[in-house]
């Protein structure tokens, strides 16, 4: 089975050097969430505009989330549920819920839904993250039922950690398919 592969990016969208923006390019079998304020995020406009693409489906889709794009799923997973969508990739959640985290104009998005996830879903995270703390990112990830893997010393996992098509992040993709099928 190839899935279809739904990337959500976060706050201020995947750039060209983003690894989302790779995979879109390499991946025929995948589409883009595109939100109207990159900047300044609405979790209700985002939530909206989530739900709109995600009701567009009608093939078995792996969510591919990054950064505040993750809580931005568990917000979408606490609410609504559709057939189509049969796991979800969640790298380097963005902490909402901290201060110390995140920005303040993103507080709406807290607090992070907690409950178990009703698909498979794998969280990465890493040591040096300074959106999220490595502890919290195992937390949520218990929280959500979700699998775990550190990466080690890959900050963020965005433009900045040039990752390019981030070959390794693909097989960790391969294994949530495996685990789904």
């Amino acid at each position: 089975m190839t899935p279809h592969l739904l990337i959500i990016p976060g706050l201020g969208d995947s750039d060209e050097k983003h690894w989302q923006s790779y995979w879109l390019q390499k991946f025929t079998n995948s589409t883009k969430v595109i939100q109207d304020n990159w900047d300044e995020p609405q979790l209700s406009e985002w939530l909206a505009r989530l739900n709109e693409t995600i009701k567009k489906i009608n093939e078995p889709t792996i969510l591919v989330a990054h950064s505040l794009a993750v809580s931005l799923i568990m917000h979408w997973a606490a609410q609504n549920s559709s057939p189509n969508i049969i796991g979800a990739m969640l790298v380097a959640p963005a902490d909402v819920d901290s201060p110390a985290h995140t920005p303040d104009f993103l507080r709406h998005f807290s607090p992070i839904p907690t409950q178990t996830v009703s698909f498979p879903t794998l969280v990465i995270g890493t040591e040096n993250d300074t959106y999220m703390s490595l502890e919290r990112a195992k937390e949520l990830a218990t929280h959500w039922g979700s699998d775990f893997i550190n990466i080690g010393q890959l900050g963020h996992i965005n433009s900045d950690s040039n990752l390019e098509y981030w070959e390794e992040g693909q097989n960790y993709l391969q294994l949530l398919i495996k685990k789904i099928t």
